[in-house]
């Protein structure tokens, strides 16, 4: 099933990069899943019953998705994904004015059912947190859907020292990058932060496929660099050392 999820997910991206050919997206998935299908000796009615088992112990199937979703990773290095889009933050480490923080999972896998089609986070701040930080949620979503709509919240929330809170939002309707962005409060730290990602649910268990895989979450938070140097002014005001003046040398040039 490993092996046949991991074809699956090739798959997919094929469909997606073969627009163009005349064919809609939907045939595209459809012949590229039957392709897949074959190639693993695989009928349909076996996959339909594989897929009802693993939906019931989503846990399990969770767990062999990690193995996929760490296979993808490998593949996209070896084609050097980490000089992309999404890994560009890759580099930065816990002490730089930029600096990715998430602390949770890389990558994650969802289907349409309670309790396994949700993500949540909670981030407490440290010392390293200053006024007039910006933040920057990335989620690397891609999905793995036969049929239905695809549909998907993420919501990134920070609680500022005084309070109050400021959140952001979006819709994951494709696969892709979505980006959340949390502008700078140069007047209150943030103390705390909140979000998460959702998958709408599914009532009834289906033999359709529907995945939603996510990889390479990260959170980036950027230090004003103006914000340190306006710190650094306030905290010397009132002991700068003022050079003599010339008296003749002013009379000079007041003439």
């Amino acid at each position: 099933m490993e092996d046949l999820l991991y074809d699956i997910h090739i798959a997919q991206a094929m469909a997606d990069q073969a627009a163009g050919d005349g064919n809609s997206f939907d045939f595209r998935q459809t012949l590229y899943f039957a392709s897949v299908l074959e190639k693993h000796g695989v009928t349909k009615a076996d996959f339909d019953s594989s897929l009802v088992y693993y939906y019931i112990r989503a846990d399990r199937f969770s767990d062999m998705y990690k193995h996929v979703a760490k296979r993808l990773s490998e593949d996209a290095m070896e084609l050097g994904a980490t000089e992309g889009e999404v890994n560009r933050y890759a580099k930065f480490n816990a002490s730089g004015d930029t600096t990715d923080i998430w602390a949770g999972k890389l990558a994650y896998m969802l289907v349409p059912y309670a309790p396994y089609n949700r993500v949540d986070f909670v981030l407490k701040a440290d010392t390293s947190f200053r006024k007039g930080d910006s933040f920057l949620f990335i989620i690397d979503s891609h999905f793995i859907y036969q049929s239905g709509t695809r549909s998907a919240q993420a919501c990134i929330a920070m609680k500022y020292d005084n309070d109050t809170i400021v959140n952001r939002n979006g819709t994951l309707s494709s696969s892709g990058i979505t980006e959340l962005r949390v502008p700078a409060n140069g007047d209150h730290q943030v103390k705390e932060i909140r979000g998460y990602i959702y998958l709408a649910p599914q009532k009834e268990v289906s033999t359709t496929l529907k995945l939603m895989a996510i990889k390479n979450v990260q959170l980036i938070k950027f230090r004003r660099k103006q914000a340190e140097a306006d710190e650094l002014k306030k905290d010397s005001v009132g002991i700068r050392k003022l050079e003599p003046i010339d008296i003749d040398t002013l009379k000079t040039k007041t003439r």
